[in-house]
């Protein structure tokens, strides 16, 4: 997914909601990279971790839709790494929360193909079924 940043699409909202919701300063991220560069499941996301937190400044709700949100294992990697102390994970989970509450559901565990399960890393399946069961 390609995220298209300007200043008109800027949306203070959503950026009031994520920090809201995550209790994260997103002000404080300077885009170093070191989030994206220790990222253990950055092959397989659409957007770098750093950008979806650039897309979220800038009030870009194209984040929303991408796949990046629902790739992060909540490792803490990027938490860990950051020298602005900006917890990325809390973000994501964030952005997760704020799809969920539009009734978009990206992964149904019930439909993955055995191969599927297989490759999948075992942290983000647990981290679906966390968020799916109430």
């Amino acid at each position: 997914m390609k995220l298209r940043l300007s200043v008109t699409t800027t949306n203070s909202a959503l950026l009031a909601k994520v920090e809201e919701i995550s209790g994260e300063n997103l002000s404080k991220c300077y885009h170093c990279g070191k989030c994206s560069a220790g990222c253990p499941s950055l092959t397989n996301m659409d957007c770098l971790p750093n950008q979806v937190i650039r897309a979220v400044q800038l009030g870009d709700e194209k984040v929303l839709e991408s796949e990046t949100i629902w790739l992060c294992a909540s490792c803490f990697t990027c938490a860990v790494r950051c020298p602005r102390g900006v917890d990325l994970s809390k973000i994501m989970e964030a952005l997760r929360l704020l799809t969920l509450r539009k009734d978009v559901n990206h992964i149904e565990v019930k439909e993955l193909t055995q191969e599927e399960l297989d490759e999948l890393p075992p942290i983000a399946l647990v981290s679906n079924f966390r968020k799916m069961t109430s």
